[in-house]
């Protein structure tokens, strides 16, 4: 039997007109997300009348709550899986799912997380493809010491992070060396340095928050491996992943060495399920080598 795991999707999965199958099915949850973030959360992810869904302190919160209806729904007809994993936000619904915090802990979670990322002024974030993480490394420490690895999502997919300014720089120079330099629709430099001047705000705010212990296993985007079972641990990976690099490709390989996996993306998108596609691929054409 496959292992079956859920995969919830992060930033850059957003886009106008999400969760509109679900807002009417679900109206309870949408008051309850409406009182907690303070705003009309139907509006914001159909409307979008003032652009707010590329700004993180919004994206966090709407992305949280879509993946959260999606998942609902599809308990509706299917069982909890084996394991959950999320990419960056995406791990908030994972540990959500997995019964560390209920639906209002965890909006409450993600837009003081957000909050928080949205303060850090000046910074942004980039796909670069066509290069493996130790190249990519070499370049940053040679040329551009300022930026930092944020997401390592496949063996030639990596994103990276720094000051609006010196990404401008990079660009340049990764097209020079024929890579394909793609600027993401964020709003910080997430996963990074940059990051760190906020870590201790918001390990301050879960502290505060009611955790519980895991019901289902979730694969750690700090650790590349399973979360930790009990609250010092599961605070620490928590608050760990927001200045440093999202382990995907890491992560995805721990759960395939298991055996065979039936990854089902729950979310806005189908951003991961491509990624997983690459992943994939990509490892058997170096096991044919």
């Amino acid at each position: 039997m496959p292992i079956t795991i859920i995969m919830f999707p992060g930033q850059g999965s957003q886009h106008k007109g999400m969760g509109e199958d679900l807002f009417k099915e679900f109206p309870e949850d949408v008051e309850t997300a409406n009182r907690v973030l303070g705003y009309n959360i139907v509006e914001l992810c159909l409307a979008d009348a003032d652009n707010k869904l590329i700004l993180t302190n919004y994206t966090q919160p709407a992305l949280f709550f879509v993946n959260y209806l999606k998942y609902k729904k599809y308990l509706q007809t299917n069982s909890q899986p084996d394991y959950f994993i999320g990419h960056s936000l995406g791990e908030f619904n994972a540990l959500n799912a997995a019964g560390v915090f209920n639906f209002e802990t965890g909006l409450k979670i993600v837009q003081k997380r957000g909050e928080l990322m949205f303060s850090v002024k000046g910074t942004s974030m980039a796909a670069i493809i066509g290069a493996e993480q130790a190249h990519i490394e070499r370049i940053l420490n040679d040329k551009f010491p300022e930026i930092d690895i944020a997401n390592i999502n496949s063996k030639l997919q990596i994103v990276i992070s720094g000051t609006t300014e010196i990404l401008e720089k990079a660009a340049d120079y990764f097209e020079e060396e024929g890579l394909v330099y793609f600027p993401l629709k964020v709003s910080g430099a997430f996963h990074s340095r940059y990051m760190t001047p906020v870590k201790q705000e918001f390990e301050s705010f879960i502290k505060s928050m009611p955790l519980s212990n895991l019901n289902v296993p979730v694969v750690a985007n700090f650790l590349a491996d399973i979360y930790p079972n009990e609250k010092d641990g599961i605070i620490e990976c928590m608050v760990n992943q927001i200045d440093n690099p999202i382990k995907w490709l890491q992560s995805v390989e721990y759960l395939m060495r298991m055996g065979e996996c039936n990854f089902i993306e729950i979310g806005a998108g189908d951003v991961l399920t491509n990624i997983i596609k690459k992943i994939k691929s990509q490892n058997a054409l170096e096991n044919k080598l």
